[in-house]
């Protein structure tokens, strides 16, 4: 996900590095905080692979900054990933909100929403995170407040979502 996030936020406007791992830490450092040693290498192998560029351009105050840009070839990758996520960017909340944080780059409406579907798709299949052998459990069916609590917030969460994206689908579809 870090990889889609990097194109994603390039293909917007071209940025130094640090200003990239801030926005990187916006969008998903409350749930995994984005170090150097996982960007820089991560920037490196996009470089290697020519979906950016990077330029050196002299410092405001201090030494020269390297300033990344999407290539042509990142803004198809990026498009590439955004049409085609896998099966966790959808069913992992944190993957999905990084796929939908760039989803418009995808441009094509039905292209949107067959992405959207998928999502929905997986939402409306029955779960639970406790079960009874095979049976999802639902908040009702548990004793313990803090397990109910789990599930009646992830209820909230996912009606909300789910009316969000039948919602979004009704609209870019109409």
């Amino acid at each position: 996900m870090l990889e889609l996030a990097i194109l994603g936020f390039l293909y917007d406007t071209p940025l130094h590095g640090y200003e990239l791992r801030k926005r990187l830490t916006a969008l998903t450092g409350h749930v995994k905080p984005v170090a150097e040693s996982t960007l820089y290498p991560a920037i490196k192998r996009l470089e290697k692979a020519d979906l950016l560029a990077r330029t050196t351009e002299p410092g405001a105050v201090a030494a020269p900054r390297h300033v990344l840009t999407l290539t042509e070839g990142g803004r198809q990758e990026l498009r590439r990933r955004l049409a085609e996520p896998d099966p966790r960017d959808i069913s992992d909340e944190n993957r999905w909100f990084t796929v939908l944080a760039f989803l418009r780059h995808l441009g094509d409406s039905a292209a949107q929403c067959a992405v959207l579907r998928r999502r929905l798709a997986f939402l409306e299949e029955p779960a639970s995170f406790f079960y009874d052998g095979d049976r999802p459990l639902s908040a009702e069916e548990l004793d313990d407040p803090f397990r109910r609590g789990i599930l009646t917030i992830a209820r909230a969460t996912s009606r909300a979502e789910l009316r969000w994206l039948r919602e979004t689908i009704a609209s870019l579809d109409g």
